[in-house]
């Protein structure tokens, strides 16, 4: 059954970080978050005042992040003494588990600074599990050219298109998540599978789509209904847009910021440990 919009959200002109620009397309209120998918930040300008400032030291708990830098050149460093350039095309993927300090600040004085910032939830059972982090680079993902001249590329997750599977480095867990890069040329169209089952949603950054006959517009947010598959259609101009889907945890969740806990008292602790300097006990701070 193929799937079709559900709910459509422009993104939101908001800062992060140290003044960071940017448009937050998912997880602006409790409410716009689609499980297991708790946030997605946009960020893209050739105007350094907007970005230079970066992401400065700032804690985490009990989720992951994917940061995904389309163009331009950022450095990461955590409190495991994890250190690491992301260049383009490349990720970021982060699992702050029981608790991680880390700092993203871009490594450019100028140019176009452009990706994203993506948060995944953890179930209950792997939210104090240790923090780890890991760098995949652009060349380590895989690509399909599409016979129209468009192409995907995956971030995450594993995907049969056109007799041809896509199985990128980053996959499985509990909610599975699937995290493609598809660029389309003028009317172009494409048909993904889907996991029946799995929240799943688009989120448009060049150009207008066509989603079972109703308009995305850039900026947009268009969460799907449940279904076998999903078609894509670009209109006139072309598009880029990311495509995401996930395995919904069913648990409750309660956040304060960058924690994101199960109930109110697990974040009343992170508090604590983040004030008493444990949260991020099982190694030295930045």
């Amino acid at each position: 059954m193929e799937r079709s919009i559900l709910n459509t959200f422009r993104a939101m002109d908001t800062s992060d970080g140290a003044g960071v620009k940017l448009k937050r397309a998912l997880g602006y209120t409790p409410l716009m978050r689609l499980d297991p998918f708790l946030m997605l930040d946009a960020f893209s300008s050739d105007n350094p005042d907007d970005y230079i400032a970066g992401f400065p030291p700032h804690p985490h708990r009990g989720f992951e992040t994917v940061t995904y830098l389309v163009e331009g050149h950022m450095r990461h460093r955590d409190h495991l003494g994890n250190e690491g350039d992301l260049k383009q095309g490349g990720v970021q993927w982060m699992t702050a588990g029981s608790g991680i300090i880390h700092e993203e600040m871009p490594q450019q004085e100028n140019g176009l600074l452009r990706g994203f910032q993506l948060w995944i939830n953890l179930p209950a059972a792997e939210k104090m599990k240790p923090a780890t982090y890991r760098d995949i680079a652009d060349t380590e993902m895989p690509r399909l050219d599409l016979a129209s001249g468009g192409q995907i590329k995956a971030i995450a997750g594993e995907v049969t298109i056109a007799e041809q599977t896509l199985s990128a480095p980053m996959k499985g867990g509990q909610t599975n998540p699937l995290y493609l890069d598809v660029v389309l040329r003028p009317r172009e169209n494409l048909t993904v599978p889907l996991a029946r089952g799995h929240n799943a949603f688009v989120y448009l950054f060049e150009g207008r789509i066509e989603v079972s006959g109703e308009t995305v517009e850039t900026h947009h947010l268009a969460t799907l209904t449940d279904g076998d598959n999903v078609k894509l259609v670009a209109r006139k101009r072309g598009a880029r847009l990311l495509l995401l889907s996930g395995k919904p945890l069913g648990e409750p969740i309660v956040q304060y910021g960058p924690f994101v806990m199960n109930t109110q008292s697990e974040i009343n602790q992170t508090l604590r440990d983040y004030r008493d300097g444990t949260l991020t006990a099982q190694s030295s701070l930045l």
